[in-house]
């Protein structure tokens, strides 16, 4: 959930949320982040979406959202690297955020503070993260079409 450091994980076979890991001492997740159903990224874990909205919503909680973008990353641990993308979206009761259409309409000093969010708590995971591009809603869609394809295929 937005502003706090807990990082929560799905359990299929248990269809529970699991307490996965903390941030980093002094990082908190700055929106809320979640995942989209019966998709799997490039990771091999279903897609990222961080979710802009007022206040925090909790683990399990459903989130109608607009889609806004992705960022594209590509991320190496151990000498190894994959894709790590993760989709932007506004949560449908924001107010706030209600006129985000794409990506373009986030300020440029919130998409530098999203972007370095992600590779300082990488880079304190002991992985590198390279942002390769911020796409909008279309490229987005792609990349959930391609995840729902991959889930169907396993």
């Amino acid at each position: 959930p937005r502003g706090s450091r807990n990082k929560y994980s799905f359990d299929p076979e248990q269809r529970v949320f699991r307490l996965k890991s903390a941030l980093p001492a002094g990082m908190v997740f700055p929106f809320d982040f979640g995942f989209v159903p019966s998709t799997v990224g490039g990771d091999g874990d279903p897609l990222d979406v961080l979710v802009l909205g007022e206040d925090p919503a909790f683990p399990g909680c459903v989130l109608l959202v607009r889609l806004l973008g992705a960022i594209e990353v590509e991320q190496t641990e151990r000498g190894k690297t994959k894709r790590n993308d993760r989709l932007l979206a506004v949560a449908e009761v924001s107010q706030l955020f209600a006129n985000f259409k794409t990506v373009d309409d986030l300020p440029r000093q919130l998409r530098t503070e999203i972007d370095e969010f992600f590779t300082t708590y990488h880079r304190l995971q002991g992985k590198q993260s390279r942002t390769l591009s911020w796409k909008k809603p279309a490229g987005a869609q792609r990349l959930i079409d391609q995840a729902r394809k991959k889930h169907s295929a396993e």
